[in-house]
């Protein structure tokens, strides 16, 4: 059990795109894939799954933060909540409960787009399966595509161009604020100041400053990958209306 949740890890290391990686990204997919099945379901019922949903992204986000405070981990540099992720855990619970449509516009864009790349190369270190922080990393980022998607499929929201326009923005203004806060603080919030540590995505990119352009074009590609499904619909939804009148 100690090896479960200690932060002196000896246990089996992570491998990136080992079977423990490979299994918890199935398990993921199989999830989104049977969010169809809830469609037909009450209100009421959809309202216990949105709670559901809330609760287990709080209590998971919170008990991040109480294992790092507990092992004296936590620190001003790492563990604000300032990380895009980070923030739309929060913002997602109340986003499930009270259905709320601005948040849902940045939980689509930046919370799928974002927690995908966290779930392909996640920031863990050597915490492997079976570790607290292995489960804890993908049940968090896992359930933020989950809950984006659930919002689609389940409760019929769906993005605008607006929303694209409004995500792309304030994403731009909010890495502004961040690229200062870093400096004043020692920070790496939003990965502006340099690349992580650990292995990610962002290996491929070239060296700071330069990668940050390429996130730019790389955030802008996922986001119109994201909306094309909306952008097909509409344009089938005005050409039969073309071809009716």
């Amino acid at each position: 059990m100690d090896q479960f949740f200690t932060a002196e890890y000896n246990g089996t290391p992570f491998v990136m795109f080992g079977w423990a990686h490979l299994g918890a990204l199935a398990v993921i997919l199989l999830l989104n894939l049977c969010l169809y099945r809830l469609r037909g379901l009450s209100e009421q019922t959809r309202r216990r799954v949105r709670i559901g949903l809330a609760i287990i992204l709080w209590v998971n986000e919170a008990s991040y933060h109480l294992w790092n405070i507990y092992y004296g981990l936590w620190n001003v540099q790492e563990h604000l909540p300032l990380h895009v992720c980070s923030i739309l855990i929060w913002l997602t619970g109340f986003m499930l409960i009270f259905k709320n449509y601005t948040i849902y516009e940045f939980a689509f864009f930046m919370g799928i787009g974002g927690a995908i790349q966290a779930l392909l190369t996640p920031d863990i270190g050597i915490y492997g399966f079976p570790h607290f922080r292995f489960f804890q990393t993908y049940i968090s980022h896992g359930l933020l595509v989950t809950s984006a998607v659930y919002m689609t499929v389940v409760e019929g929201f769906r993005p605008t161009w607006k929303s694209l326009l409004k995500v792309l923005l304030v994403m731009n203004l909010y890495m502004v604020v961040i690229f200062f806060f870093n400096q004043l603080i020692g920070s790496n919030y939003l990965y502006v100041a340099h690349k992580p540590v650990g292995p990610t995505l962002l290996d491929m990119l070239p060296a700071w400053p330069w990668y940050l352009l390429y996130i730019e074009a790389i955030g802008l590609v996922v986001c119109l990958l994201l909306y094309l499904p909306f952008a097909i619909k509409d344009w089938k939804n005005q050409h039969k209306a073309l071809l009716i009148n």
